[in-house]
């Protein structure tokens, strides 16, 4: 049996081990786009982090069902629709294909389930007829409403006071609503807008009660995983967890995952500041595997800064571990190589990639030490099998360097040591900014075990050959 699986869960803000209601396998929810325009970099993010988790749960468990949503109706669906002519239905497929087409291109696997909020109508209906039905929601004017006070327990994922969400959470205090907490189930449509038949007249769901609809039909009343950005702890997964808890009276939800925010050069990402950066304008300027390895490089629970700096540290190490299985190109990897027992250990501790990643340069240095053919195949079948859990290193030497460094295929079964310096110093220089102490002298120490020396100038890093010492 493997070790546990140690994630920290929102809920009780620790880290503890992951508990399944089957020791063979693991459900997965995690809320995905509202499909009005190409996702950008913060989309991005939770993709790639739940896509890591997924994989090390397929490697843990017999079974795993990751259930990612689409939520394909909404006021800015519908804005987008109107103001480009178009049916609803056409936006949410160009951009449900577009958002398919980026994460794949950033190594994200398919989860089992892509559940449609317009596909889930019927079960949408009927888990508010049961919150009616139980005295947790009421219907006034053409609205269907939570009734928050009558769920004690509100607030707790949050960690949130009544009166604080009174003062600082964007409510919606219209007349209809007995407290201003309550917050909307069902909302009535205009013509002009989708909408469906229901008991309480035409009009289409409110976003809370979607997520927790589809996971009833699909995933049951109680999941082992919820993932998703932090911004979504409050209010929607607070919401999700009244409404689940109060329809079926059971635990909702074992464990909370959330990633936090991506920052771009410091500043927060928004449409005024004009530094939205979209995942498909990024493919341009670098490899989805470098993009997806950027997004890695800080702890899923810290903030990431988005820069140029960072995005170039990825391609440069991503160059040296191509260039050096390019000299093992001929040499055939092992079939169902067990991952590295090290590298599974730091991502079952709260999905520590840094350690990983320090893991794995481990393995590089043991492939470019090796000095026959036989610790070869080892030591690459080695390095395969542990970063495919990662979801790296899966290309062929010759096409990843092609697109890492483009015009340099004649060359790529060359490795470069200057190549392979610089990538440690990027690494280096991107973990001081990220306050990663421990990962900046772990990659000064390989630096200096290398026979050079780093000197920190106000203009930067800058590598010098060690002095030898006297014989």
């Amino acid at each position: 049996m493997n070790p546990p699986i140690r994630l920290h869960n929102t809920l009780t803000r620790t880290k503890e081990p992951l508990r399944t209601e089957r020791p063979d396998r693991v459900t997965m929810y995690v809320c995905g786009p509202t499909v009005y325009n190409y996702a950008h970099i913060g989309n991005a993010r939770p993709a790639v982090v739940f896509d890591l988790l997924s994989r090390l749960l397929r490697h843990d468990y017999r079974e795993v069902i990751y259930a990612r949503n689409f939520t394909d109706v909404d006021d800015k669906i519908n804005a987008a629709a109107a103001a480009a002519g178009l049916p609803i239905g056409a936006i949410t497929n160009r951009y449900i294909a577009a958002y398919h087409e980026d994460m794949q291109a950033l190594g994200v696997l398919a989860p089992e389930l892509e559940p449609r909020v317009t596909e889930h109508i019927p079960a949408i209906i009927e888990l508010i007829q049961t919150l009616i039905a139980r005295g947790h929601a009421y219907v006034e004017q053409g609205h269907v409403l939570f009734h928050v006070p009558s769920y004690a327990a509100y607030g707790q994922l949050s960690g949130r006071r009544t009166g604080d969400m009174l003062a600082g959470a964007r409510v919606d205090v219209a007349p209809y609503k007995r407290d201003p907490l309550d917050f909307v189930l069902w909302k009535p449509s205009t013509p002009n807008l989708p909408g469906w038949d229901s008991p309480w007249g035409r009009g289409r769901p409110g976003w809370h009660i979607e997520c927790s609809a589809m996971i009833g039909q699909h995933l049951g009343q109680t999941i082992d995983i919820h993932g998703g950005g932090q911004d979504l702890v409050f209010p929607h997964h607070e919401n999700e967890i009244a409404q689940g808890t109060c329809a079926h009276g059971a635990l909702y939800c074992r464990t909370w995952v959330h990633n936090s925010f991506v920052t771009v050069d410091g500043q927060k990402m928004s449409k005024s500041l004009g530094n939205v950066l979209l995942v498909r304008d990024l493919l341009e300027q670098a490899p989805g595997e470098a993009i997806r390895l950027a997004l890695l490089s800080a702890h899923y629970r810290k903030p990431l800064d988005w820069n140029a700096q960072r995005l170039l540290a990825a391609q440069q190490t991503l160059t040296r571990y191509y260039e050096s299985l390019s000299k093992v190109a001929h040499i055939a990897a092992l079939p169902q190589v067990e991952p590295d027992p090290a590298l599974l250990e730091a991502l079952r501790s709260d999905l520590n990639v840094p350690g990983a990643m320090a893991r794995l340069h481990m393995l590089l240095t043991e492939l470019d030490d090796a000095d026959t053919d036989v610790q070869r195949v080892q030591a690459k079948s080695l390095l395969l099998a542990s970063a495919a859990v990662m979801g790296l290193l899966q290309q062929a030497p010759q096409t990843a360097l092609v697109a890492l460094r483009p015009g340099a295929a004649a060359s790529f079964a060359q490795p470069s040591d200057d190549v392979w310096m610089r990538s440690l110093l990027a690494e280096r220089e991107q973990a001081r900014r990220d306050r990663d102490f421990a990962k900046a002298d772990a990659l000064r120490t390989e630096l200096e075990a290398a026979g050079f020396m780093v000197e920190d100038t106000p203009e930067g890093p800058v590598l010098r050959p060690a002095a030898k010492e006297p014989a």
